[in-house]
């Protein structure tokens, strides 16, 4: 118990002093988060969309796949990213493996599939209120594509805000493909899975809270944009 409180209170004088170390794991983290949700969200938005507009023999297949692949475990995507850049591997001489850039490609690989599914969800309902007023209007695909888009950007950031959730709590592949190097590659959960092996419980804390904030601070925004979302469609 005196090891618990002691560490709390470690922890609530790191957070009140601001401590270096603290700031820079947890911006780091939010670096290589944010940049993986925009990239996610440029690849998993338009496709959502287009898989909503086009009809293809093999639709049904590829969506089902995608889904399987919101499932995709962590370590697995980190193994592949590690072989594919390993020096034996095929972008080896890259050099990019434990880089923060690496921990942004595994990332991307992790919550693609998730803001794909989720768009693809939100954009199929849109297309049904959609389809004859777009049909009449003789609408291109891109510029079908392009109105849903708009119309579901409440959702769409929904999507993107659930694959940055997914995202930031990420340890698996991070530490595969990252390292947990100081000053490099140590974000907010490699850093609390180090510190708590080292005993430093206070530190440990003080990270535990900010990542549970940002959790808290991510699920919060989603929840009132799917009330503004659904108090726009009535």
């Amino acid at each position: 118990m005196n090891t618990l409180w002691e560490g709390l209170e470690q922890a609530a004088m790191l957070l009140w002093a601001l401590d270096p170390d603290l700031l820079e794991i947890t911006l780091l983290s939010l670096r290589v988060t944010v940049t993986a949700t925009l990239i996610a969200a440029a690849i998993g938005l338009p496709l959502g969309a287009w898989l909503a507009v086009n009809r293809f023999r093999l639709r049904r297949h590829v969506i089902a796949l995608l889904n399987a692949l919101m499932g995709l475990p962590p370590v697995v995507v980190g193994l592949f990213v590690y072989v594919m850049l390993s020096r034996s591997g095929p972008l080896g001489v890259l050099g990019l493996l434990f880089t923060p850039t690496a921990m942004v490609i595994a990332q991307v690989i992790i919550i693609t599939p998730i803001i794909v599914s989720i768009s693809h969800q939100a954009i199929r309902e849109l297309w049904a209120d959609y389809h004859d007023l777009l049909i009449s209007l003789n609408a291109t695909r891109r510029q079908r594509i392009a109105t849903l888009l708009f119309d579901g950007r409440r959702a769409l950031l929904t999507a993107a805000l659930a694959g940055f959730g997914r995202a930031i709590g990420e340890v698996g592949a991070i530490m595969i493909v990252g390292g947990n190097i100081d000053h490099a590659t140590r974000v907010l959960t490699t850093a609390i899975a180090l510190e708590t092996g080292k005993g430093d419980f206070g530190m440990a804390l003080a990270l535990g809270f900010i990542l549970i904030g940002l959790a808290i601070a991510v699920n919060f925004t989603v929840h009132a944009l799917s009330r503004t979302e659904r108090g726009s469609r009535w």
